[in-house]
């Protein structure tokens, strides 16, 4: 809970119960020995269900990408503009959204339902279809798992294009990701640049709050600490079972623009959109991604919501939430068109 003495956004009130009630069970369920108690998670978390019948405009399915390891994906495809089962666009393809949820690298999937909801957004209001990867969590997955799980769903779908509707033009693909998706997309991205794909072609990257951090003490960290969604002793632990065994928190994979940052400067990185919030602790690792990105040379935007705290995106009764679907939205439309 935020204490009084912090500085706090002013919120609804059930956007505020929402936030205490996934706080004190994600807190519960993490245990000083490194584990988690993922019994209690799955009875709280509330999940939904892929829908192949479309709502507002969207049909759902899962789809398995290794039964072995758990990786599968679920598919959101927009329907109010498409005829027949295989999903043909009557005017022109679409471009595809592979999205990484948040939690930590620890918490919820793509069946979470403020994901479910998140992508169906996406999917109906940009008129994309969206990839929602489902990866392997820790504490019982450590690094670099996550991020070989999503270059395996994007190797998949590069050699199967044909699971997917007709109408998607692989040719205009974007990764994005909340909170620790978000750092997953960043990797990710490198690891495209590195593969050789035949089909998919990433032309931009939508980071969204992600998940950074380093052995420093931020100046974000220190004066928000306590505030809503983040805080230094949550963090931690997240960074300690996720990281291999005896790293610190400047390990590439947390500090990406810090000491042990990878050079940019020979890949095709996509052009990408950061998304910040002035209440979210995190904050000053956040942009000084974007500045690492700059300095690299490549072209980032960054879009600051200075009322807004961590995971914001997530509640639909903010107006705030409906800008942000607006500015992927354009930003989307903008990379498509230049890359005609």
């Amino acid at each position: 809970m935020s204490s009084p003495n912090k500085p706090k956004p002013l919120l609804p009130l059930k956007a505020r119960l929402s936030i205490s009630l996934l706080m004190t069970l994600t807190d519960a369920s993490c245990r000083s020995n490194g584990t988690v108690n993922r019994r209690l998670l799955n009875i709280l978390e509330r999940k939904s269900l892929a829908k192949a019948t479309p709502i507002n405009g969207v049909s759902t399915k899962d789809i398995t990408v290794n039964a072995e390891c758990n990786i599968w994906f679920r598919l959101f495809t927009p329907t109010d503009n498409v005829t027949g089962a295989e999903g043909d666009n009557k005017t022109a393809s679409l471009p595809v959204v592979i999205f990484f949820h948040g939690g930590g690298f620890t918490f919820l999937s793509a069946a979470s339902t403020s994901y479910d909801t998140l992508c169906r957004r996406f999917c109906r209001e940009i008129n994309v279809i969206v990839v929602s990867v489902n990866y392997r969590r820790t504490p019982e997955y450590r690094y670099p798992t996550q991020y070989e799980d999503g270059e395996s769903v994007l190797r998949f779908l590069d050699e199967n294009k044909s699971i997917l509707p007709k109408n998607v033009d692989l040719s205009k693909c974007f990764l994005a990701g909340d909170s620790a998706g978000g750092n997953l997309a960043h990797h990710i991205a490198v690891r495209a640049c590195k593969a050789g794909f035949q089909k998919i072609r990433v032309i931009g990257l939508i980071s969204i709050q992600p998940f950074f951090g380093g052995e420093e003490r931020t100046e974000a960290e220190i004066h928000l600490e306590g505030s809503f969604m983040i805080s230094m002793a949550r963090t931690d632990w997240l960074w300690k079972v996720f990281l291999p065994e005896g790293s610190n928190r400047d390990h590439g994979a947390a500090n990406v623009s810090g000491p042990n940052a990878e050079d940019l400067s020979g890949l095709d990185f996509p052009d990408t959109l950061v998304f910040v919030g002035g209440f979210d602790a995190l904050i000053d690792w956040q942009k000084r991604y974007y500045d690492w990105l700059k300095i690299s040379g490549k072209k980032a935007e960054l879009i600051e919501y200075p009322n807004m705290m961590h995971g914001f995106y997530a509640f639909p009764d903010l107006p705030e939430s409906s800008q942000f679907i607006f500015q992927v939205k354009d930003f989307i439309n903008n990379r498509v068109s230049n890359s005609k």
